[in-house]
Order: structure tokens, then C-alpha cells, then sequence
């Protein structure tokens, strides 16, 4: 895990003696609302509906437990007991009062954690696959360059102020588990021909209102010109990207106005001119920062090789959740754990302070120490001896941190909606826990299969519906709520945004739909069938007539 360095600890504790004295104005009066809200959220502190939000960023999904403990310590201490994972990776603590914002931040810093460039139209948090470093497929370790992107991009004085915010992914295998192609530059290791390392560069991806699959600029760029590839990127768009209408100012807009063939023009011809003076990464500092992703001390010798075994026999239960939260891990022995967040009738994305605690104990316990946080509003330990995992998932369930859901239909991503969030047009989260509460049985759910649900509470699409295999949109009509679902988005590697099936659905509507959806596929499925191929195999109609009818 990156530590900071001294450069690191300066630039964040200075910001929080700046945004501290701007506080202070800002209660006495000295600053106007108007003149404050830049300030606020250079350190991504937002004003909602009813209070202000502070999204804290966590580079790349990876937490100590440390980390955890504080995250848990300022949930209990200043906001209502829990915190939000978002499909950003980052945490939101939604009841924030503006008085503690710089104790908090202070507090933050103190374990090597900041809130810098979670707001504002700048470079966002770099997200990574949360099984980086220990998928049996990878190429190579994400994070390590998600770490320099961080370096590189954080309060750079060209790219402080872009045309709207930008966000990266990155991801080492070929799997994808960063949804690289829905943003606005994807990063994926490959390898040439002669074996040398470097990334497939996609551009132009992203949701919202108008939803986009990135193309591929350069099918390979050799890792050492990451950097200043990316600041061509970031230059074109810095000049070419819209200012006068900010529905239209993201690169996807750019690229798809000028054509991917003069896009990449653009990109080769800047990075042509900037690439000899340009930032690039050296052999030297990818090892100085590749140090601090090496593999923890794994146990050579397998503990108790039997009991694994054993206990899957022994315990459905707990046979059951391996089935949906274990997944295969590069090193003999151990596994990658997936933490559902995800309880029957709770909201998707929540931890509460005393989960949070847990969490950081039995990593500390079970997973040397480390976290990750998935795009899918999920936590993942990331190095869990297969003989302790009978242990750790007694600790989980103890706080209700063992649903076995993970990658099925009560694994909902789902955006705060309404309920918090000032943008939104109607409510994300009783559509969740209704959908969660209907397929509560987890037989169902392991028989339905593999189906991502996912919900926005408005065009925003925060909670990535477009790229559901089942995606509920929700909008406003003339004051009453309504739901649109969408079939056959994607965000993996086949990347697909997903088309609307008819009209939409009342509020109190919307969740028989959804049953009505999965009852067709459960009817015409093939064997071993998953929803997604299913849907592609038999094409919108059936399921347009299912919901309504042949008139």
C-alpha cells in the first residue's frame, strides 16, 4: 500500500489550514454562500438536501485497517453513526455539519487520507479493479499506475479547471472489474507480440444523459509514455471540450463530434509535440512505486489443509456465501473475498460505524491489514488463507456483513438519490430495498444467476443503470414518480449500454416489473444460461410483451 512521502503530508495538511480559515469566514460571514462554494468543493464538500456531504477519497479502492477505524471513528463522531461507499470508490458522509469539515479533514490527514479532487472540473479519483495484485490473470499489478496518474494529476495547474470532471480507470487483466469502458479515458495492461507491457488507451466512455462506450485510441502504448500520452489526451480536451453547455462539455461529446480517426489525430499529433519534454515514467520510479504494492509475506506452507474443505461440507451456510463471495486467488492457499454491503431491505453501499470497525479488525486479523472498496458499492479483503475463512465468515455474519448475494440480483448498485442528493428527481433507495426484500431468499437468487441490478434516481445515472443487465432510470412527471428500465447493459469487458424497454413504470410498479423480467428469464433460459446471454440469445420482445402485452 502507497504511504505518502513528505511532499504528500505538506500539500494535504496545508490544505487543511487553508479550507480551515475558509470555513471560518464562511460561519463569520466574511465569505457569501456563492463566494464559498469553489472553496467547499476543492475539498468535496457538497451541499445536499439537508446538510452538506463530505466525499473522502480513497485512490484506487485500498484501505488499511488503520484507515477503516478512522472512517468508522468520524462516522460515530460527527455524522449519524455510518458512512456510503460509493461506485466510485470514495466513502460520503452525508450529515456533515460545516463547522467540523476541517476537523474531519484534519482527522483524515492523519492517516495518510484527504478529500482534494472528489468535486469540482478536475481529475477525479483513478479507480482500479479491487482484485489488482492478486487476480491469477493479470498482467500486472493496476494500482501501481493508478499511483503515478494520482502523482501526476493531483493539482495539476493545467488541469484544475477542465471543461467538466474526468474520470480514469485502469485494470490489469482481462477481465474487466473497473467498467473502463464507461469512462472518459479506460486503461487496460496488454502485451505486444514480444511480450512487453503497456496499455490498450480508450477514450470517450461515460454514462448519464448521454451514455457512451469509449473507443480504443491506441491499441498499445508502452508503459513509459502513460503519462504524457494522458496529458495529450488531457490537452486536446482542454482546448476542444465545450464550456457553453455542460450537458455537452464531457470528452465523450468531443470525440463523438469530431470522429474517433481526427480525435486520435489530435491526440497523436499534441503528444508528438509534448512527448520529449513530457512527464514519463522511468524504470526507477515504476520500482519506487511498485515497493509499495509488493505481495504481503503469504504463508508458504498451507495451515490446515483439510479444513476447508471440511467445513463446506459441513455447513451449507457457509458453503453458500464461498459460493457467491470467494473468488480464486493467484497464490496457493488463499482466496480474494467480496464483502457484500447489500443486506436484505438495506441500503446498497452502507457500512455502519460498527461494520466499518469490524471490517478494519478482521482485516488486520485475516488479510494483512488491507481493503478494497468496488465500483459495485462492495468491500473486498484481498488475502484470506483459505483455512481461515470459516473464521472470518462467522465474524462477518456476527454483524451482518455475510449476505451471500455478491454478483446476483440482490446485489443492487444503487445511487443516494432524493432521499440525500440535491440533483436527483426521485428516490433510489425504497426501489432498492423493495427489489432486495422480494428476492430475499438466497436459494432464488443463487438459482436466478448471475444479474446486475442497477438504479439512478435520475439522468445522472450515479448508480450506473445504463450499464445494468436489469437498469431502472427514475424521472419526474409532473411531480409523481416513474421508473424506465433498461435490459442488456453491461460494463464488463463487452461493455453495452442498455435500451429502454417502453414506457415506464409508476413507483408502485416498478419492482413486480422487475419479477416479471427475471419470471421470463427463468421460463426461456437455456442450461447454465446467464441473464445477460439469455437476453442477447432472445432480443427485447419477449420481455416487452411480458410487461406489456401484445396491444
Amino acid at each position: 500500500m502507497y504511504r505518502y512521502d513528505r511532499f504528500d503530508a505538506q500539500l494535504v495538511n496545508e490544505r487543511v489550514a487553508q479550507f480551515r480559515d475558509q470555513v471560518r469566514r464562511r460561519l463569520s460571514g466574511a465569505l457569501s454562500e456563492e463566494e464559498f462554494r469553489p472553496l467547499r468543493l476543492l475539498n468535496g464538500l457538497y451541499l445536499q438536501l439537508h446538510a452538506y456531504m463530505l466525499r473522502v477519497a480513497i485512490p484506487y479502492g485500498t484501505l488499511s485497517a488503520d484507515q477503516m477505524r478512522m472512517l468508522a471513528s468520524i462516522a460515530r463522531r460527527y455524522d449519524r453513526g455510518y458512512g456510503h461507499f460509493t461506485t466510485r470508490q470514495n466513502i460520503q458522509f452525508n450529515w456533515t455539519r460545516l463547522q467540523d469539515a476541517p476537523d474531519i479533514l484534519a482527522d483524515l490527514a492523519s492517516v495518510e487520507m484527504h478529500a482534494i479532487q472528489t468535486s469540482g472540473n478536475t481529475i477525479r479519483n483513478t479507480t482500479a479493479d479491487p482484485f489488482a495484485g492478486v487476480a491469477a490473470n493479470e498482467i500486472e499489478d493496476p494500482r501501481i499506475y493508478c499511483e503515478a496518474i494520482r502523482q501526476w494529476s493531483t493539482l495539476h495547474p493545467e488541469f484544475t479547471f477542465l471543461p467538466r470532471k474526468f474520470k480514469i480507470a485502469v485494470t490489469g487483466a482481462p477481465d474487466d472489474r473497473a467498467a473502463i469502458k464507461v469512462h472518459d479515458i479506460g486503461l487496460a495492461l496488454r502485451r505486444d507480440a514480444d511480450g512487453a507491457v503497456g496499455f490498450e488507451v480508450m477514450v470517450g466512455g461515460g454514462q448519464g444523459r448521454t451514455p457512451m462506450i469509449a473507443k480504443t485510441i491506441r491499441a498499445f502504448l508502452p508503459k513509459r509514455h502513460l503519462l504524457s500520452y494522458l496529458e495529450a489526451i488531457l490537452r486536446v480536451y482542454n482546448l476542444g471540450g465545450r464550456r457553453d453547455n455542460k450537458y455537452k462539455a464531457r470528452i465523450k461529446i468531443l470525440v463523438h463530434d469530431r470522429g474517433v480517426d481526427a480525435f486520435r489525430a489530435d491526440v497523436e499529433a499534441e503528444w508528438a509535440r509534448i512527448r520529449k519534454a513530457g512527464p514519463d515514467l522511468d524504470e526507477a520510479e515504476l520500482s519506487r512505486i511498485a515497493a509499495h504494492f509488493a505481495p504481503p509475506a503469504y504463508d508458504d506452507e498451507l495451515r490446515n489443509p483439510r479444513a476447508y474443505a471440511d467445513k463446506l461440507r459441513a455447513d451449507g451456510k457457509f458453503a453458500g456465501w464461498t459460493r457467491a463471495s470467494v473468488a480464486a486467488h493467484r497464490r496457493n492457499g488463499y482466496a480474494i473475498v467480496t464483502v457484500s454491503l447489500k443486506p436484505e431491505g438495506g441500503v446498497p453501499g452502507d457500512a455502519t460505524a460498527v461494520q466499518m470497525d469490524c471490517i478494519a479488525d478482521l482485516a488486520a486479523r485475516f488479510s494483512f491489514g488491507e481493503i478494497r472498496i468496488t465500483h459495485e458499492q462492495n468491500l473486498v479483503l484481498a488475502h484470506v488463507r483459505q483455512s481461515d475463512l470459516f473464521d472470518l465468515w462467522r465474524g462477518l455474519r456476527a454483524h451482518g456483513l455475510a449476505t451471500a448475494n455478491v454478483g446476483l440480483i440482490g446485489d443492487i448498485i444503487a445511487c443516494p438519490g432524493m432521499d440525500f442528493c440535491g440533483l436527483a428527481t426521485t428516490r433510489s433507495i425504497p426501489v432498492a430495498q423493495q427489489i432486495s426484500t422480494l428476492f430475499a431468499d438466497l436459494e432464488r437468487q443463487h438459482d436466478i444467476g448471475e444479474l446486475r441490478l442497477k438504479i439512478s434516481g435520475c439522468i445522472n445515472a450515479c448508480g450506473h443503470h445504463h450499464v445494468g443487465h436489469i437498469g431502472i432510470l427514475g424521472v419526474d412527471r409532473k411531480g409523481a414518480e416513474f421508473y424506465q428500465i433498461t435490459l442488456g447493459g453491461r460494463a464488463d469487458e463487452n461493455a453495452a449500454i442498455g435500451k429502454f424497454i417502453g414506457r415506464a413504470f409508476a413507483a408502485d410498479a416498478v419492482v413486480g416489473a422487475v419479477e416479471t423480467i427475471v419470471n421470463l428469464y427463468i421460463a426461456r433460459r437455456q442450461k447454465d444460461e446467464r441473464f445477460i446471454d439469455a437476453y442477447e440469445r432472445l432480443g427485447p420482445a419477449p420481455f416487452k410483451e411480458a410487461l406489456y402485452g401484445t396491444g
